[in-house]
């Protein structure tokens, strides 16, 4: 079985899971292992050239806001499919 790995920001863990996906670095969570609650929609996108848009979420932990902090594919490119339904940690996210 795989390690568990975390994120925590704020002194609160906001994602657990031992099915994570490392792509470039990052590892990609299941959205079922991420807080509900802690997740806000974003307007914010952006293009990778292999992988397609990204969206984004805000994280709100104990009344802070860490903008963007989260990133996600909604329709992944074929070579990037694996990280369809998962979202990945940044901007001051401890991940491992």
């Amino acid at each position: 079985m795989s390690p568990t790995v975390k994120a925590v920001w704020n002194g609160q863990v906001i994602a657990e899971s031992a099915d994570t996906v490392v792509v470039e670095g990052n590892h990609y969570f299941p959205l079922d292992s991420v807080q509900p609650d802690v997740l806000q929609a974003s307007p914010t996108h952006s293009t990778c050239p292999w992988k397609g848009e990204a969206s984004y979420y805000s994280l709100s932990v104990d009344g802070q806001t860490n903008k963007d902090a989260a990133w996600y594919y909604p329709a992944p490119k074929d070579a990037a499919k694996q990280i369809a339904g998962r979202v990945a940690f940044w901007k001051g996210v401890q991940v491992g």
